[in-house]
């Protein structure tokens, strides 16, 4: 039975899902994939091992890839190259997962797309591709509002002694660390972006309390202004958001976009559900 594939990949986690003609869908789970680290090669091996045991010998026509690091068309060749290795008689594309999050969320509308994961994004869509972006600039210099922006947040005020009482000894409880561990992990390991995101549980896990509440307002409020300041459209168009962060603080968003007079659109955990109705009419 034919199928086409439609996969979303960081650079942890790689989420694929095969749909058929009658509209049956089967989800796989693989290594994510980035070509900043992987050779076509090496992806072969990869998907070889986690993805085509999985599909059960079913005859792929089409493959979807959305992932990161797919702005530079020297990884897009790397990341066709190893999905026509594997399905040599399919259809292979590969695009950005900001094009993809702006699919998922605005379909063949108008719109703008942001993703607040780990890292930020955002761009305006104008149903069929992006017209316009602000540059990502990463973890050191810019990722408003993501899990890596919000947890470099708690972390400040952890360490500057800027917690009541309460709120530090809710975070001694919780992840039972110190300064000079804290920096090692920042300075000297591998992933700082993902360890700094790893503190926005803390966040989720104490609202209520002033000073979550103010670290959530103002850590997303900057994503307000260095990027929804930046389209025109912005006061035109529902705002959609994808991602972990997004999702887990909508309310916030949805204050924000009131005291901001935007409209609010869709916000999504992943966009797998949107990319699936988007390219096969699924939902």
């Amino acid at each position: 039975m034919p199928i086409q594939l439609i996969a979303d990949s960081g650079a942890t986690k790689c989420e694929w899902c095969g749909v058929s003609d009658s509209g049956k869908k089967k989800t796989i789970f693989t290594t994510g994939i980035s070509p900043y680290f992987l050779n076509a090669a090496q992806i072969v091996e990869l998907l070889q091992e986690e993805l085509i045991p999985g599909l059960q010998n079913a005859e792929v026509n089409k493959v979807h890839f959305y992932g990161t690091g797919l702005g530079n068309p020297g990884n897009v060749k790397i990341i066709c190259k190893a999905l026509k290795k594997l399905f040599p008689d399919a259809e292979v594309k590969a695009d950005t997962d900001l094009l993809g999050a702006a699919r998922a969320l605005c379909g063949n509308e108008k719109g703008i797309a942001c993703i607040l994961g780990t890292g930020s994004n955002s761009c305006y869509y104008n149903g069929k591709k992006i017209m316009n972006s602000t540059p990502s600039l990463g973890y050191i210099l810019g990722d408003e509002g993501s899990g890596a922006s919000l947890g470099k947040k708690v972390l400040q005020h952890y360490l500057y002694n800027t917690f009541d009482e309460d709120l530090k000894a809710r975070f001694d409880a919780m992840f039972v660390t110190n300064q000079m561990e804290i920096l090692e992990n920042l300075y000297k390991k591998p992933f700082p972006n993902r360890y700094l995101a790893s503190f926005a549980i803390f966040l989720s896990d104490n609202r209520g309390h002033y000073m979550v509440e103010n670290i959530l307002e103002d850590g997303l409020n900057d994503f307000f202004f260095y990027h929804l300041y930046k389209y025109r459209e912005s006061w035109k168009l529902p705002i959609n958001f994808i991602g972990s962060i997004a999702f887990g603080f909508k309310d916030v968003l949805q204050e924000l976009c009131n005291s901001h007079q935007l409209d609010l659109g869709h916000v999504l955990k992943n966009p797998m559900e949107g990319l699936v109705k988007y390219h096969t009419g699924v939902a």
